[in-house]
């Protein structure tokens, strides 16, 4: 596992995720619906909380997970990240709501990360 590549996509991902938030808040409140608005905030919310989970696969104890099942993690909730969020924002900025079908995959990246999680850790990883 490459961690120094994880740290940076991971401070890159929350600084966007804070820049977003900001945008989101006051730079768009005047040009999005509320339901446009509101969707752009759970993009928001939800690269940030996977930035952070993403932070704490990354931290974990080696003898708690080994370093390959540690990388499809990462690589799930990244996906997850880009996927869940990024189609919620192009959605939101490029009023394409043809977007919300791709929306789900990304979620799906998120739960079999999660589980993965779960599993690995359960096994004595």
């Amino acid at each position: 596992m490459n961690k120094v590549f994880w740290i940076k996509f991971i401070a890159l991902s929350g600084a966007i995720s804070v820049i977003l938030g900001a945008f989101g808040a006051h730079g768009l409140e005047d040009y999005l619906s509320e339901r446009y608005l509101d969707t752009f905030k759970t993009a928001v919310l939800y690269q940030f909380l996977h930035t952070l989970a993403l932070l704490g696969v990354i931290c974990l104890p080696d003898n708690l997970i080994k370093d390959k099942r540690r990388d499809w993690i990462a690589i799930l909730f990244s996906l997850g990240i880009l996927i869940f969020s990024g189609s919620l924002y192009a959605l939101v900025l490029l009023d394409l709501p043809v977007l919300g079908m791709v929306t789900p995959i990304g979620g799906t990246m998120f739960i079999v990360g999660w589980l993965m999680i779960f599993f690995a850790v359960e096994l004595g990883d």
